[in-house]
């Protein structure tokens, strides 16, 4: 018998009226199970997979002036199955809201057939860290289909729209070379740098937002690529050293 899962989790941190970010509604679902901790919601599955056919759906709302950081506890290794996999990120930036969404890797096995679109609305005066790795196969084999779209808008403004496909006609030496990881970090906020930088396997590009930046890196691994995208941030965040904190940093 064919395991198929269509799965939607949901969380939402609001700010009570002592300026503490409470978390109000946290829903797990089938193999997406959400658990609450001191510094993060962590995202635990509760299942092998995404496996072909799945649909899993996870919703964040951030309210006006809260402060919420999404993590997950391993990685996900997208399977084979019967059909394609589909994963939908969808979280929404409350005015003066902050959101740190920074999962482990993804990893694309041999043989999948995978599909994920991130969709993030930030109100005006919102600020984000997104995450995002993906590990091209597991050790010794190649990867499968992947399909990775991401999606940003500032109230009705889009911010970026980024896309990737790896393991079918659209992939090739121009888009990967032989790098077998690849990620991004976007960070929203203020005190962030409006200079490019690039050097092997990275890039720190400023968007045309004035308070926005696209760090990109591919690297041989994963751990080579956390380190490259780490750099990244620093470099991103230099203007925001000289006075205190950058507002895109991990928060809890």
């Amino acid at each position: 018998m064919t395991r198929r899962y269509t799965a939607r989790a949901a969380v939402t941190a609001e700010r009570d009226a002592r300026g503490r970010t409470r978390c109000t509604r946290l829903r797990s679902d089938g193999p997406l199970a959400l658990r609450e901790t001191a510094g993060a919601v962590y995202l635990v599955g509760a299942a092998a997979g995404p496996l072909g056919g799945d649909v899993l759906e996870i919703d964040v709302e951030v309210g006006p002036g809260a402060r919420s950081a999404v993590r997950s506890a391993a990685a996900a290794v997208v399977l084979p199955g019967d059909g394609v996999s589909r994963l939908a990120v969808r979280a929404r930036i409350g005015a003066g809201a902050h959101l740190d969404f920074a999962p482990e890797p993804t990893v694309a096995a041999a043989g999948c057939d995978h599909r994920s679109v991130t969709e993030i609305a930030l109100a005006e005066g919102a600020t984000l860290r997104l995450c995002e790795e993906l590990v091209l196969g597991r050790h010794g084999e190649r990867p499968g289909r992947l399909h990775s779209r991401l999606d940003v808008t500032v109230g009705r403004t889009p911010l970026l729209r980024h896309e990737l496909r790896v393991g079918d006609r659209h992939d090739g030496p121009a888009v990967l070379g032989d790098a077998r990881a690849v990620g991004n970090v976007l960070l929203v906020g203020p005190g962030l740098t409006r200079e490019p930088h690039s050097e092997e396997g990275l890039a720190v590009l400023p968007l045309a937002h004035p308070s926005a930046v696209l760090v990109t890196a591919v690297a041989p691994d994963a751990a080579l690529l956390r380190r490259r995208l780490a750099r990244g941030e620093s470099i991103a965040q230099v203007a925001a050293s000289a006075t205190g904190p950058a507002v895109a940093a991990a928060s809890s």
